[in-house]
């Protein structure tokens, strides 16, 4: 608004009361004819249309100059993400932050990255939200003599036809379970770049399209280093989030007890979307806002770690989308159709840390670079104001 008044001063030269004056009054009007609200948050001013229902006003928004999200739309995404939510919670006990970043994953259209100790549920994570979806999954056990082609496919000369045909690989799922990833070696980790990132395959010089929604959930123990090749940077940078999954406390690994040595809880399972609802589910997250002032915020997070001394390798550019992404899908999950900063800041660790290389003088005083990242986050201004 007091841009609006600054520049109508600058161009017609009346006073800062009489142009206020006229712009309120077009606002109000217009405000009036299209039936909306207008509210001023603390990161700007939020306009949205009141939907009108049996005797009562509803508001739909906030929008702040693009269109937004309905609620009846993130009420299902809420109503979808919940059953999910709850199937999952039936296999892993105690860990609802860990489930809540698989989620914002799989809304993001991101991949995922689950490294921890042997022992803590990581396979069980990955396949119990496989089998939450109604689609395709397939799993493949990383082993040192596992070949590019066992990923990707290859082509097989038919004898009766006398034509090569394509045997597709594992990765040709909506979902794909990468079980210890990093015991594959590095010419077989390398199949997976192109498929991660552009949804395709090329072999013999034809590409085929994976389907949609396409999902890499890969699991590595941090801990036992023999036998296995660490990954290059290339291939994590194109995992969306890293997450740990950690030691349960001591109610839910009573609760386990009860529930796993009877039966498996992954048998009982049965899906409750498929793969056509979450597609719907990603486009309702590719709609939710994202104020300038939060896109400034994501980039002024990721160019400070570039900057900082204590790493020899910052965040990329695919990072800082990766970041804004998972943070609108974040916000949606909440029920908002906007981002706040503190979506973006909650995201920084799972989304940034394990594309981060510290320094050799950082590595040789003990610093992890979890708490380098924090470090740098923590000097980072977050936005106020009214800055949107």
């Amino acid at each position: 608004m007091e841009r609006l008044v600054e520049g109508a001063a600058a161009s017609r030269g009346g006073s800062r009361a009489e142009i206020r004056n006229q712009t309120v009054t077009r606002v109000v009007r217009t405000i009036n004819e299209r039936d909306a609200y207008l509210l001023r948050t603390p990161y700007g001013w939020v306009w949205g249309r009141r939907r009108r229902g049996a005797g009562t006003q509803e508001r739909e928004g906030p929008h702040v100059g693009t269109p937004s999200t309905g609620g009846a739309d993130l009420e299902t995404l809420g109503r979808v993400v919940g059953r999910v939510r709850s199937n999952i919670e039936r296999v892993i006990e105690g860990k609802p932050d860990v489930v809540t970043s698989a989620l914002v994953v799989l809304l993001a259209e991101g991949h995922l990255l689950i490294e921890d100790v042997p022992g803590v549920g990581k396979t069980m994570l990955s396949k119990a939200l496989a089998r939450s979806i109604d689609c395709s999954v397939r799993r493949i056990q990383f082993t040192p003599d596992l070949l590019p082609s066992d990923v990707t496919g290859v082509s097989v000369f038919n004898q009766n036809t006398r034509e090569f045909e394509f045997r597709p690989g594992g990765v040709f799922a909506n979902i794909v379970v990468g079980d210890e990833i990093n015991r594959a070696s590095p010419k077989t980790q390398s199949a997976l770049l192109e498929c991660m990132e552009e949804r395709q395959v090329t072999v013999d010089n034809m590409t085929y399209q994976l389907e949609s929604p396409f999902m890499v959930i890969a699991t590595q123990n941090p801990i036992e280093m023999e036998g296995t090749y660490a990954l290059p940077e290339a291939q994590r940078d194109r995992f969306m989030a890293r997450v740990s999954v950690g030691y349960p406390v001591e109610a839910a690994e009573l609760a386990m007890l009860d529930s796993h040595t009877g039966s498996n809880p992954l048998d009982d399972l049965e899906p409750v979307t498929d793969a056509g609802e979450v597609q719907k589910l990603t486009a309702i997250v590719g709609q939710v806002y994202v104020s300038p002032a939060v896109q400034r915020y994501a980039v002024a997070l990721t160019s400070a770690t570039r900057r900082s001394e204590e790493l020899t390798l910052g965040a990329s550019p695919r990072a800082t989308l990766h970041l804004v992404r998972a943070a609108k899908a974040m916000a949606a999950i909440q029920g908002r159709d906007y981002v706040l900063p503190d979506d973006v800041h909650t995201l920084t660790r799972p989304v940034l840390a394990h594309r981060l290389l510290p320094s050799v003088e950082a590595a040789m005083s003990g610093r992890s670079t979890t708490a380098i990242l924090d470090g740098v986050v923590a000097g980072v201004p977050v936005p106020e104001g009214n800055r949107a």
